[in-house]
């Protein structure tokens, strides 16, 4: 049985939360697990967005015995959620799942360089929350015959494809940080707390990479190269 040390509670809260988030669009969620000294990364793919979300996770040890190797496993979100014991800063690993085809091409590792033209969190959240008003201001307008699941997904797709800002990072992937927790909502006043990071935006090859304190959403577009991913 392996069994991950978790730096403190306050990891192991936050990792619960995200494995909540990701259950809440898929019930039958699976992550990929990657873990090596006491660094975790944490793989889901929420079907609503289409990105894939990161998680990375303190270890106070990598593993119970402190054995100095690595661990790759795609597991059930659920089975690990069920594990986390915050109080005791532990999760876990559950069996091995078959995992879905987005398990098997991540982003790479390295070579990721800065891309200028992200707007501050303020402007990224005022963004996101004005498409939600417009897509349900859309959908409202339609006729009862047109309010059709098919119809729903053309105005979606249309609306989160948008850039943001100077960028070519779609709006659906800032949407997706906004609802997995990777951006806060503003503190007292509008704006960030002082010491907190903002976002920052990096690409690798056909990957570009929405980075927080929280947590990375990353897609793969056309157009942004070919070739340069990592199966693993």
């Amino acid at each position: 049985m392996t069994v991950l040390h978790l730096a403190d509670a306050g990891e192991a809260a936050d990792l619960a939360a995200f494995l909540s988030r990701l259950l809440h669009y898929d019930r039958a969620a699976a992550v990929r697990l990657q873990a090596a000294g006491t660094a975790l990364a944490v793989f889901g793919r929420p079907p609503s967005f289409e990105v894939l979300a990161i998680r990375a996770v303190r270890l106070a040890k990598p593993y119970e015995n402190g054995l100095d190797v690595t661990l790759d496993v795609t597991v059930s979100v659920g089975e690990l959620l069920e594990s986390v014991d915050e109080k005791a800063a532990t999760a876990t690993v559950p069996a091995a799942v078959t995992g879905p085809p987005w398990a098997g091409v991540l982003p790479p590792r390295g070579g990721w360089r800065p891309e200028p033209g992200l707007p501050s969190p303020e402007v990224l959240r005022a963004t996101v929350a004005a498409s939600v008003a417009e897509f349900r201001s859309r959908a409202e307008e339609l006729a009862p015959e047109r309010r059709t699941r098919g119809e729903l997904d053309r105005i979606g797709r249309e609306i989160w494809s948008r850039t943001v800002g100077t960028t070519r990072l779609p709006l659906r992937a800032v949407h997706a940080a906004q609802s997995l927790g990777f951006v806060r909502p503003a503190v007292t006043g509008g704006t960030r707390a002082p010491d907190e990071e903002p976002p920052g935006l990096f690409s690798s090859g056909a990957w570009l990479r929405l980075r927080t304190p929280y947590g990375s959403v990353a897609v793969r577009g056309a157009g942004l190269g070919a070739l340069d991913v990592s199966v693993r």
